[in-house]
């Protein structure tokens, strides 16, 4: 069975540090204060969804405009949720790519300014890098697998299967050469009228449905890569021959929504789950991780979990989604390591992991 984190001596530090952490990627202005590594003092994070659901996807002009509004009182939530103030931190962390650089600006400068302010450390961090960390946050010492380890990353922007030989040190053997799963998913969810995010909208219509229906799978041979755009048409041709798309008077048939709903989910998760397992054993892998937003779906948890030979380490949903909670135990870890950057850092939108 998944467990939401784990207990190994190579990857537990003692730290002795309180880290404000700021994440603001994409489409979320969040801030969290981090104690000893791993422990969440707060997280606070203010969603664009109403904002962009109207066009189906994020405008990276609207979400940059609104990190700006929403940056200070992020920040000053969750100092005081923490109940700390900038006068008590040890360190500052941020996410500083891959993004989109409008948003990516707007958290770098935030954190800049605190730690040139605050004559603190800063450190830039992977936003990659802090979807794997999700996995550390709240750690219980259940499960022990330690290194090397499998992560899967399946988020908005990214279907990426990394190699991680120990803290900071990663290997990225596959990644989608087309679209990520969750915007096959949001793609998917407008051709179904369910709405935006496609992933939570889609999961909802495909509960409890077992349906005859198959769509098809992009297998790529025997590469560890990924592709979802050819099931995204099969997807679009199937909802237009059985009248779903586009939507008749009166709407489509709901169970009609549910089959497709699910052949579609089924489709997304069976690739992704066969290939995170056989990642894991021709490498030799001791654990399997999974971050990003679309590792909340429920199909794709309890599918690793079942393929998987090794412990499957996920993180609690809400560390799932972009969330600074996540930076700030990567940053940690970066700072027990030396790593650090100046006030020079800038936000770099391709910022490769490895």
């Amino acid at each position: 069975m998944p467990s939401s984190a784990w207990t190994h001596e190579a990857v537990v530090a003692s730290f002795a540090m309180l880290v404000l952490a700021i994440e603001s990627s994409c489409d979320e202005t969040a801030a969290a204060v981090i104690e000893d590594g791993r422990r969440v003092l707060s997280d606070v994070v203010s969603s664009q969804i109403a904002v962009h659901a109207r066009y189906g996807g994020v405008v990276p002009e609207l979400a940059s405009r609104q990190h700006l509004l929403q940056i200070q009182p992020v920040l000053q939530g969750a100092l005081d949720e923490a109940e700390v103030t900038l006068d008590d931190l040890d360190a500052v962390a941020v996410t500083y790519g891959p993004g989109l650089v409008g948003s990516l600006v707007v958290g770098v400068n935030a954190a800049k300014a605190v730690a040139f302010a605050r004559g603190l450390p800063l450190v830039g961090v992977h936003h990659l890098e802090g979807h794997t960390y999700a996995a550390w946050i709240e750690a219980e010492p259940d499960v022990d697998p330690g290194f090397p380890l499998i992560v899967l990353i399946a988020s908005g922007a990214h279907t990426d299967l990394i190699l991680m030989r120990g803290h900071g040190d990663y290997e990225v053997l596959g990644r989608t050469r087309d679209d990520a799963a969750g915007e096959a998913f949001d793609k998917a969810g407008r051709v179904l009228g369910l709405g935006y995010p496609g992933g939570p909208a889609i999961q909802r219509a495909a509960e409890g449905v077992e349906t005859p229906l198959v769509l098809p799978r992009a297998w790529l041979g025997d590469s560890l890569e990924f592709s979802f755009s050819g099931l995204k048409t099969a997807l679009l041709h199937k909802a237009q021959e059985l009248g779903v798309y586009p939507p008749p008077p009166g709407g489509p048939p709901p169970d009609v929504v549910a089959e497709l709903a699910s052949a579609f989910q089924t489709a997304v998760v069976d690739v992704i789950a066969t290939k995170a397992a056989e990642a894991v054993r021709r490498h030799g892998a001791r654990g399997l991780v999974l971050g990003g937003g679309v590792s909340a779906n429920a199909l794709l948890r309890q599918e690793c979990a079942a393929r998987s030979p090794v412990p499957v380490i996920i993180p609690a949903p809400r560390h799932c989604t972009d969330n600074a909670a996540m930076i700030g135990v990567a940053g940690s870890y970066a700072l027990d390591r030396g790593i650090t950057h100046g006030l020079e850092l800038d936000a770099v939108p391709s910022l490769a992991l490895a």
